[in-house]
């Protein structure tokens, strides 16, 4: 494997150990949000270790933003995050309705048109 393979090779799972290193907290700190984050999904191996994924480390990335950052407490940031997902839902919504609009707006011109004729 040359060295560019390497580097284009990314992790799957990261560890507990790794996780508090990238971000400069304990790993308890990292239990708790565990527990206190619905969005924090850790998957075990067998020996019970967490293994966090891509998804999770941009979760604590926001996570930390909010409570280390901002200030936001524990309820605040849960809030925060809820929030922002919730938006991305209404924004997914939104432009579900914007197409469905246009399309009735081009068969109602269609009408028109064949009506003029």
């Amino acid at each position: 494997m040359g060295v560019n393979e390497k580097e284009e090779t990314q992790k799957l799972y990261y560890s507990i150990s790794e996780v508090s290193e990238l971000f400069d907290l304990n790993a308890s700190t990292l239990r708790f949000w565990e527990k206190e984050f619905d969005v924090l999904k850790p998957t075990k191996n067998k020996k019970g270790n967490r293994l966090f994924t891509k998804k999770d480390i941009e979760h604590i990335s926001q996570i930390v933003d909010l409570v280390k950052q901002k200030g936001f407490t524990i309820q605040g940031a849960k809030e925060q995050l809820k929030n922002k997902n919730h938006n991305k839902s209404v924004g997914d919504i939104n432009s579900e309705v914007i197409q469905k609009l246009k399309s009735i707006r081009e068969k109602l011109i269609e009408l028109r048109d064949k009506e003029e004729d």
